[in-house]
């Protein structure tokens, strides 16, 4: 599994839960599109961001779109969309708007995540839940 990260300091956490660190930001999507080389499922968690009302709107909006039109040319063959969060519902609801598009047009399995990430449990339950059903889907 490879997460990605903005804070170099971070990736140490990330070994230490057996997670190849990559550091990226989905604000430069050019920083993100290596680290899907080999990657099957891609997952786009920023329900938790934080940061400016234009900032949130553009990483559930046009940035979303340019990583499912990225995503196409590589061997990603799932995604898994976190719908819930401390971010306005209404960004949500129009990220999950773009992936279920994003879904249609280029045939992309589609999961959305929208489990109150508050509840680790119970999140961390439904995440692996949607990555392993995109890994190995019902026959």
């Amino acid at each position: 599994m490879r997460g990605t990260t903005r804070d170099p300091g971070a990736c140490g956490a990330l070994e230490a839960d057996g997670i190849e660190p990559w550091v990226g930001d989905p604000d430069r999507l050019g920083t993100l599109t290596p680290a899907l080389e080999s990657v099957t499922v891609a997952c786009w968690l920023l329900g938790g961001a934080e940061g400016s009302p234009d900032g949130l709107a553009a990483l559930h909006g046009p940035r979303l779109r340019a990583f499912c039109e990225a995503v196409v040319d590589t061997t990603v063959r799932g995604l898994v969309y976190e719908a819930a969060g401390t971010v306005p519902d209404a960004l949500l609801a129009g990220g999950a708007e773009i992936a279920r598009e994003a879904a249609r047009t280029w045939e992309i399995p589609l999961r959305m995540l929208d489990v109150d990430p508050a509840d680790r449990r119970e999140w961390t339950e439904a995440a692996d839940g949607a990555v392993r059903e995109l890994l190995d889907p019902p026959r």
